[in-house]
């Protein structure tokens, strides 16, 4: 044991040797051959992606409190991505919201004014479109998130605390997370992560070792505000859905029924089970089906309708549910539409359109 202990002591001395030798006559090494297959990957799919990545940056207007005059500052910042060689970047919608002004700085330091295509709060995602974008934009190949299991590794590109093209590894965490969006939706289906994601990362992405795009990073979880080894992404099956929607309508499209729904904060103030229905939009599914609205009684008082319980036997108990369930299908689907009327169970089937 001793023996091949010292054999192979020598012959890592041996090599070390021989690579200082060759460097110092001024040969060129090649390090990568010295690196461990884990350690190569790595480089090897950071220097394919990292010039798809890009930084964004947000100004806002701001007054003056002494000279009332209107300048330009920074708002935040984030990263994105290059979804195609038409200039098109996907980035997170909490990065670009509120901005007077977007510009995206390319991996080659080029600098370029950018337009919003279309955002989804709701999904923490958005697209953007590059003025005078380069002929030879790199993009990133997408992956299948749906292929992901605990434990595979994972790597982050972006710009935290503004410091450029950055790489970060890991694995994945967990799987089927959920996280709130800055519309207060709730996103499903999350990758959790422990690849360190901090303030800037926001919007990049988040690849597999084969260098495919698996997803957005768009959180932390972390009582300090940096990273705390608890990151999620929104994955990319979510993305290859959401995107294509932006960049066609500007906004995600979704199926509906045709009724305008009571607040969470009504529902949860009078504690009602389920979701009321306000009011049912003439000429529109919901009507055909023969659902309720509210409606004040001569005394000026509301008289609540059909109370939405369950949508194909899955529970609503808030807007986000209704929603959700919703989107889980498509435009000509039907749904069974569970309510409530005063003491009355009713039940709907209901065809989906799509929202104009």
């Amino acid at each position: 044991m001793a023996l091949g202990l010292r054999a192979a002591g020598v012959a890592l001395l041996s090599l070390l040797c021989g690579v200082l030798l060759a460097a110092r006559a001024g040969a060129e090494v090649d390090y990568l051959s010295f690196a461990t297959e884990d350690e190569a990957n790595t480089t090897e799919v950071f220097g394919k992606a990292s010039p798809a990545v890009v930084y964004v940056t947000n100004t806002a207007l701001r007054r003056s409190l002494f000279s009332l005059d209107v300048r330009e500052i920074p708002r935040g910042s984030g990263t994105g991505f290059v979804w195609n060689e038409q200039g098109l970047i996907v980035t997170n919608y909490h990065v670009i919201a509120g901005a007077h002004r977007l510009t995206v700085t390319l991996a080659d330091r080029s600098v370029h004014d950018a337009e919003i295509i279309g955002v989804a709060p709701e999904k923490d995602l958005a697209v953007l479109r590059i003025e005078d974008p380069p002929d030879d934009l790199a993009t990133l190949p997408l992956g299948d998130s749906s292929e992901l299991t605990v434990g595979r590794k994972v790597l982050a590109i972006g710009n935290p605390f503004g410091l450029d093209t950055t790489l970060t590894t890991g694995v994945v965490s967990a799987l089927g997370r959920e996280i709130q969006a800055p519309s207060n939706r709730r996103i499903r289906g999350v990758i959790q992560t422990d690849a360190a994601i901090n303030p800037g990362n926001s919007g990049g992405p988040l690849l597999n070792s084969l260098g495919q795009l698996i997803g957005v990073n768009t959180a932390i979880y972390s009582p300090s505000g940096a990273s705390a080894g608890i990151g999620f992404a929104i994955p990319v099956n979510t993305v290859k859905e959401v995107v294509p929607q932006l960049i066609s309508y500007g906004r995600m499209l979704r199926p509906i029924i045709g009724v305008e729904l009571a607040s969470d904060r009504w529902v949860r103030r009078y504690r009602i089970e389920g979701v009321p229905v306000v009011q049912v939009y003439p000429g529109l599914p919901a009507a055909e089906a023969g659902m309720s609205g509210a409606w004040r009684n001569a005394r000026g008082e509301v008289v609540l309708g059909d109370i939405i319980t369950a949508i194909d036997g899955r529970p609503i108990r808030s807007q986000d549910d209704y929603f959700s369930a919703l989107e889980a299908h498509k435009p000509g689907d039907e749904v069974t539409i569970e309510t409530r009327l005063g003491e009355r169970e009713r039940s709907y089937r209901v065809r989906l359109i799509e929202s104009q």
